[in-house]
């Protein structure tokens, strides 16, 4: 998430989209916040398997949401949740730190469950002030060790923050999987995030037209590091730039990433859609960041609040 604390913070309102002309194979969108989209799930993801996105990872900001993402993952098969409480957050969330660990201890609870795939996003985020440093850091280790007990991705978000982000992973020693979520560094960053394995993961803003720096990261990015979302209802790309961003839209990142890359975009978007077992094909072991089987089995997790049940906020 990178526009405010929550829907009320800077998501653009309802609009009609024009839907993106369908990929030529099938891809997905590796984050998105799918209670902070005022349609239904179901429409939503109907409109992006049109659009050949297939399935989704909805993403948790807080305890609430992050039940929510569990909950919504159940009732839909096309989508799968991560879990964990922004750095934004991190204030809002606990007033004491007994209660911060009541919160990470039900965080960690949702990460048995079968269809969360990965914990985050957390991080730090060093633009916007709601938590200090210290607090954001505190609670990204927490989940760091969340992410190396459950044995599950860690999604990260940095903005403004590459250094400390990139010093305390090392510090702490990174989970298997890392994926940085609307990746904002540059190149030289995009080669050390390489160099250690960690995933890409680009969104919409690669589209604009000032991004050239975002385009010269993906340029340096291993294809077979690299994922794409949508992260919306924010950072929807051109040719929608700044109206409500949709799972959907994730066709036009896919697209733009397979010209940045010299790739054709049947060949991105099936790769990018591979089973995540297939750690050879491009995206294989982004996509396996988010879940080791996007067939996963019906199981035991809460009941689903509907398909279009509103978010916590």
């Amino acid at each position: 998430m990178t526009a405010g604390r929550g829907a009320a913070g800077g998501a653009p309102a309802p609009a009609a989209v024009p839907p993106p002309e369908p990929l030529p194979a099938e891809a997905l969108d590796s984050h998105c916040h799918l209670e902070m989209i005022e349609r239904p799930v179901a429409e939503v993801m109907a409109a992006a398997r049109a659009a050949g996105i297939t399935w989704a990872v909805t993403i948790g900001t807080d305890l609430a949401s992050s039940n929510w993402a569990a909950q919504c993952a159940y009732g839909h098969p096309d989508v799968y949740a991560a879990v964990a409480v922004h750095p934004n957050e991190t204030v809002a969330a606990a007033s004491s730190p007994a209660q911060r660990e009541e919160v990470l201890a039900q965080i960690a609870e949702l990460t048995l469950l079968e269809r969360v795939r990965a914990i985050g996003e957390t991080g730090l985020d060093y633009y916007r002030e709601y938590a200090s440093p210290v607090v954001q850091r505190d609670w990204f280790r927490a989940h760091i060790a969340i992410a190396k007990q459950a044995g599950k991705a860690l999604v990260i978000h940095d903005r403004d923050a590459h250094q400390d982000v990139l010093d305390i992973l090392e510090a702490e020693g990174p989970p298997e999987r890392v994926i940085f979520h609307c990746f904002s560094g540059d190149a030289t960053m995009a080669k050390h995030c390489a160099e250690a394995g960690y995933v890409m993961s680009f969104a919409g803003n690669i589209t604009f037209k000032n991004a050239g720096a975002l385009r010269e990261a993906a340029t340096a990015a291993p294809v077979e590091l690299l994922l794409v979302e949508t992260d919306a209802p924010f950072l929807a790309p051109v040719p929608h730039r700044a109206k409500p961003n949709s799972p959907a839209m994730a066709a036009y990142t896919v697209r733009a990433l397979a010209d940045i890359k010299q790739i054709v975009a049947c060949g991105w978007a099936a790769r990018a859609g591979r089973d995540p077992r297939d750690r050879g094909a491009a995206g294989g072991q982004a996509v396996q960041a988010a879940g080791p089987e996007l067939r996963g089995r019906p199981g035991d997790g809460p009941a689903d609040r509907g398909a279009g049940a509103a978010g916590p906020r």
